[in-house]
C-alpha cells in the first residue's frame, strides 16, 4: 500500500510592504511611547531596508495617515448599507461608533500615539487635514453633502465631533464603549442643533 503523500500547508501571501511598515509601526507604538519609536525600528519590524521605506513613506505622520487611511476603508465596506430610514444623526452616530470599534483593535499603540501629540500640538495640527478628509468620506457614506462651504462647515463640525469623542474614547475601559458612546452622541445632537441654527 503506497504511503499518503502530505501536502504541506499553503503559506499565507505576503503582505504588501506598505502594510508590513503600517502593521510595524502599531505594534511597537503599543509597546513603547511614539515620539520613541524611529523610523529605523519601523523598517527592521516590516523587514525592510531604510531605503525601502523611504520610497514608500515620507515620515511618520505619513505612515500615521496611511493608518488612517486604513480605518476609512474598514468603516466604508462595514457601513456600505446604512439604513436610508434612520435619521442623519443616527447614521453618523453607527458610522463613528464603527470607527471607534475599529480604534479599539489597536487600542494601546492609537493612545500612544494621541498621548505623544499631547506635549507637541503641532503634530495634532499637522494631521487634522488628513482626519477631515476621512470626515469627507464619512459623511458621504451617511449620504450627507459635503460640496461647497455648506459641505466643509459639516465636515468641519464632525471633524469636532470625532475629535470630543475621541477624548472621550481615550479614558473610556468599559467593554461596550458607552462612555465614548455616549459623548458622540451628545455631541452630534449639539452638531445637529447648531446645524439647523445657521441652515446648513
Amino acid at each position: 500500500m503506497a504511503a499518503k503523500k502530505t501536502t504541506k500547508p499553503k503559506k499565507p501571501p505576503a503582505k504588501p510592504p506598505k502594510d508590513r511598515a503600517v502593521d510595524a509601526a502599531l505594534e511597537l507604538a503599543s509597546r513603547m511611547p511614539w515620539d520613541m519609536v524611529t523610523l529605523t525600528d519601523i523598517a527592521h519590524g516590516a523587514g525592510l531596508g531604510l531605503a525601502e521605506l523611504a520610497d514608500i513613506f515620507e515620515d511618520k505622520g505619513d505612515i500615521l495617515a496611511a493608518y488612517g487611511r486604513r480605518l476609512d476603508r474598514a468603516v466604508l465596506e462595514r457601513c456600505a448599507d446604512p439604513d436610508p430610514s434612520s435619521s442623519e444623526k443616527d447614521r453618523l452616530f453607527e458610522i463613528l461608533m464603527e470607527r471607534f470599534d475599529e480604534l479599539n483593535v489597536h487600542r494601546a499603540a492609537v493612545k500612544s500615539v494621541l498621548k505623544s501629540f499631547m506635549p507637541d500640538p503641532k503634530q495634532m495640527v499637522i494631521s487634522l487635514p488628513h482626519l477631515c478628509k476621512s470626515m469627507t468620506w464619512m459623511l458621504e457614506l451617511a449620504g450627507v453633502k459635503t460640496n461647497g462651504l455648506r459641505g466643509a462647515a459639516r465636515v468641519f463640525g464632525l471633524t469636532l465631533v470625532y475629535l470630543a469623542g475621541l477624548k472621550a474614547w481615550m479614558d473610556d475601559e468599559s467593554q461596550d464603549l458607552s462612555v465614548t458612546m455616549a459623548a458622540v452622541d451628545k455631541n452630534l445632537a449639539r452638531a445637529e442643533q447648531m446645524a439647523s441654527y445657521l441652515s446648513l
